[in-house]
């Protein structure tokens, strides 16, 4: 074909490539003066195969986006039917396998938003694997090859139950020939980004058969056994994805696209080597954050909040982590086991809320709490406990937490708390709240009887098994100053001696048992 010219007007000079169904080759539109494809039938192929051909020009004629291939027109010329259709240049997508973690992101949320675009368009495209995707020499993505499009209101022009696609991105609601909706092209983008980021497939097999079969039953190995570079934020997206339940997934690709653009920090100086193995990144970015703005403005507004959660029960961490990812507005970006764990990782990823327990190994919630408060005053903090005693709720307040609810806690108080505190609100769970506003709390006693932090180290120090001299020393005390606190401590508590009024402090909330047995520890080590 190379040399001919169709319908007297697009000058075919190169053959690009070749499909099961069609041939496609650049041509020159001597009309208008530019550059195009031809995507041109094959001779004898089925009715049903010609019919998704018209099917295609149908669909991508509806689509008018910078991240989805144009198409200008169809035709035929002497019995070979042809889409006339944008010529992109670039390389497939299947060239930037694998990709670093920053690079899967950027590529993937622009795939993700145009799908969006499509899918608000009632555009599914069934077929989103790496040979249909090009990458521009700016970085700027292009979905192609709709021929498998399906509107939501075309006749089918396959049989129900017919399983039509690339097997290994195929998602299970395909690979069963079920009833398909928008979240199927969610899946077979989760194994595209799956691929991206390790450089292998999830499902893999020589059989067709079995591979849907991985596809409809097997989970994916997660991303960080074959790469430890992948981010734990980049990786739970990606599984999300994968979810073999329609409902489990995003809902949409534009929560896709947020959960993507939220489980990498914002650029620093540090990247600037691996961006430059791109070229004209800073373009890229520009060009798709334009194309968003324009695609799905209210999306934008709509923030996917990062979350860490801090618990040293893993059992309960992961009913939580799995809970949080059903919902589209976050994306679980760290988990911990202990206090230190818990600082190190909130510190370095800076997350929007810490979802933190008080009773850990090593370090509690406690004791971190005012170093995340000073070293990361934007990250918000949600306790998240079994604790219900009075000195546990204001020492977590006192320390800046901006809300207190416990384990008890409905799902819905849960997602209304992380909402809440990331507006600015303080959040005191069900109990909490009712005990500050009834006076239930010990601080809340008349002020005359009311101990104070001083007199409330002293009785820790007490209950600790340390004797007068050493408390002085400790709190830097003189004994006669120790003393006349110890009789104004044993008034406060109507208490008759140092020991019964150690226990009636600890009865009461004003000295937690764990304070004691870490200072206890302290005094023997």
């Amino acid at each position: 074909m190379i040399g001919h010219k169709l319908r007297n007007r697009y000058q075919i000079t190169e053959h690009l490539g070749d499909g099961s169904t069609a041939t496609v080759y650049k041509a020159i539109d001597e009309r208008l003066g530019r550059e195009v494809a031809i995507k041109l039938l094959l001779p004898h192929v089925r009715e049903s195969t010609r019919k998704r051909f018209f099917q295609e020009a149908t669909a991508a004629a509806q689509l008018n986006h910078p991240n989805i291939m144009a198409i200008y027109d169809i035709d035929e010329d002497e019995d070979r039917h042809f889409l006339v259709i944008e010529y992109v240049e670039g390389t497939s997508l299947a060239h930037y396998i694998p990709s670093a973690p920053k690079i899967v992101v950027q590529l993937g949320s622009q795939i993700a938003r145009a799908l969006q675009y499509a899918h608000e368009h009632q555009i599914i495209h069934r077929d989103i694997k790496p040979a249909n995707i090009h990458v521009n020499p700016d970085g700027q993505i292009k979905i192609m090859d709709l021929g498998l499009a399906l509107p939501h209101d075309a006749q089918r022009v396959t049989a129900q139950g017919m399983v039509i696609g690339t097997p290994a991105y195929l998602s299970p609601e395909q690979a069963q020939g079920m009833k398909l909706d928008h979240r199927t092209d969610i899946y077979s983008l989760g194994i595209v980004l799956y691929e991206m980021a390790t450089g292998q497939l999830p499902f893999n097999a020589d059989d067709i058969s079995a591979l849907l079969l991985q596809q409809v039953r097997a989970a994916p190995p997660p991303p960080r056994l074959i790469s430890s570079e992948i981010p734990v934020a980049l990786e739970n997206v990606i599984l999300k994805a994968l979810e073999k339940n329609p409902v489990r997934r995003f809902q949409s690709c534009a929560a896709l696209a947020s959960g993507l653009e939220a489980a990498i920090p914002e650029k620093t100086e540090s990247d600037d080597d691996t961006m430059s193995k791109r070229p004209d990144w800073a373009a890229t970015l520009q060009m798709a954050s334009q194309a968003r703005q324009q695609a799905a403005p209210a999306v934008l507004q709509k923030r996917t909040l990062r979350i860490i959660l801090a618990d040293d029960h893993t059992l309960l961490r992961t009913t939580l982590a799995n809970l949080l990812q059903m919902h589209d507005d976050f994306v679980v970006v760290g988990e911990a086991g202990d206090g230190d764990a818990a600082l190190q990782q909130t510190l370095s990823i800076l997350p929007d809320v810490l979802v933190l327990d008080l009773n850990m190994p090593g370090k509690g919630g406690l004791d971190i709490l005012p170093t995340v408060r000073e070293q990361a005053p934007q990250v918000k903090v949600l306790v998240l406990t079994g604790r219900t005693e009075d000195a546990y709720i204001m020492r977590a307040l006192r320390a800046g937490a901006h809300g207190y609810i416990l384990k008890s806690s409905d799902e819905s108080d849960l997602i209304d708390a992380l909402k809440k505190v990331m507006q600015g609100d303080l959040v005191l769970g069900r109990g909490i709240a009712e005990k500050i506003v009834t006076g239930m709390l010990s601080p809340h006693a008349p002020e005359e009887k009311r101990l104070t932090d001083t007199e409330q180290q002293i009785l820790l120090y007490i209950a600790s098994g340390y004797e007068n001299d050493e408390i002085g020393k400790a709190l830097n005390l003189s004994l006669v100053a120790l003393i006349e606190q110890l009789a104004q401590i044993l008034d406060k508590l109507q208490a008759s001696d140092r020991h019964s009024a150690a226990l009636a402090a600890i009865r009461e909330g004003y000295v937690l048992l764990e304070d004691v047995h870490n200072l206890s520890a302290a005094r023997n080590s």
